[in-house]
């Protein structure tokens, strides 16, 4: 008897109905590994410091060719859940629109290529291997999730050949837009230390909010580029500027500032790193006041250059829903800039609108539409 079809929708609903606010696993895996195993997929959890990970192949490891799915079973916190109009773990279905946290970022795309992999190599096992990396820890730190999975997969000899991460990218409607890079991350903390000192006498003191202010009128005063052949121009925005001083004539001794830079492939981490050690250096020694920086880089500007395998899912992509999909690099990171040094990898995914909102949703149909994506792209990459 030919097993039944696996439905993305009712297993979109069992992964909602897991509790799994980073980085609790809250049984997702768990149920994961049980419908893979149970479909002939070589299971392994790749836990690393509390955070739980799935490996999952079906093939021979070190297959000529692999084709790996990417993505993450855990969702940020609900907020207000007064706020929400149906139970964020409920996963009702309301007028042809499932609600929960994790609907559309993204247990429905988990749902979508373990739904697709399940039947395909069910229906036409191919010559090569499928291999799914899920994570519960792509909303949090992200130092024990897929970086732990790629960490085991390099010490067992395990590889993909290419990679497709399945979190949500079309803006507005399904098929617009696939990711073929991201841009860079940091975030610079910046403490500025004087003399403190009576507001009357400003001359006794040595103002440590006022060299902030003069070092980030530097950082902001010209674009850090125009944009390159594949990214927007790179921002920076200041995020805070503190320091906690309840008097309105006392000189605080110090202050503090953050800046968060999302950067193009014209830049690296160290060069930004460089630039921002420059311009604190030289406002310290205009000011006399103490420029400390310290600098956390979530992740470094990325490019797939567009090519066969980004044509594959472009063709995919219109095959189902009509659209052609923009190759960009816009949004924030993901897990893709990990998997960016293991192998190459495309991202395409569900409309991410409702992401992180109070009453995320999904378009159930949407669902179906990409299981039948991601069922042609396997196809097609092992014809």
């Amino acid at each position: 008897m030919t097993a039944a079809a696996i439905d993305p929708v009712a297993l979109t609903a069992d992964l909602v109905r897991c509790p799994t606010v980073t980085p609790a696993e809250g049984g997702a895996l768990v149920l994961l590994e049980r419908l893979l195993s149970g479909a002939g997929f070589a299971c392994t959890r790749v836990d690393r410091n509390g955070v739980p990970n799935l490996f999952a192949r079906w093939g021979l490891r070190g297959a000529n060719r692999s084709l790996g799915f990417n993505g993450h079973t855990d969702v940020v916190p609900v907020g207000d859940a007064s706020a929400w109009t149906h139970d964020p773990f409920g996963a009702e279905i309301v007028d042809g629109w499932m609600y929960g946290r994790g609907t559309t970022d993204m247990k429905s795309g988990v749902a979508a290529f373990v739904a697709a992999a399940i039947d395909f190599v069910r229906e036409s096992p191919p010559d090569g291997a499928v291999i799914l990396t899920i994570t519960g820890d792509e909303e949090g730190a992200s130092v024990d999730g897929t970086l732990a999975l790629l960490d085991w997969m390099a010490t067992q000899g395990e590889r993909m050949s290419h990679c497709l991460v399945g979190e949500p990218t079309c803006p507005n409607e399904m098929g617009e837009m696939m990711k073929i890079g991201r841009r860079g991350s940091m975030t610079a903390y910046i403490t500025a230390v004087g003399v403190q000192g009576h507001s009357a006498y400003p001359h006794r003191a040595k103002n440590p909010m006022s060299a902030l202010v003069r070092l980030l009128a530097r950082l902001e005063e010209r674009p850090l580029d125009e944009g390159s052949a594949h990214f927007d121009a790179s921002t920076l925005a200041i995020t805070t500027i503190d320091c906690g001083n309840p008097a309105n004539n006392v000189i605080p001794a110090r202050g503090q500032a953050t800046v968060n830079i999302r950067f193009n492939d014209l830049h690296s981490g160290a060069s930004l790193h460089q630039w921002l050690q420059d311009h604190a250096q030289a406002v310290a020694v205009e000011t006399g006041v103490q420029i400390d920086l310290r600098v956390q880089i979530s992740g470094e500007s990325f490019l797939t250059p567009p090519g066969a395998f980004s044509a594959m899912i472009a063709q995919a992509v219109q095959a189902e829903t009509g659209r052609v999909p923009v190759a960009s690099t816009s949004g924030g990171t993901s897990d893709a800039r990990f998997v960016k040094d293991h192998c190459p990898v495309v991202e395409f995914g569900l409309v991410g609108k409702t992401m992180h909102q109070v009453d995320e949703r999904v378009e159930v149909a949407q669902i179906h539409q990409l299981k039948a994506i991601y069922t042609r792209i396997l196809r097609e990459y092992f014809a």
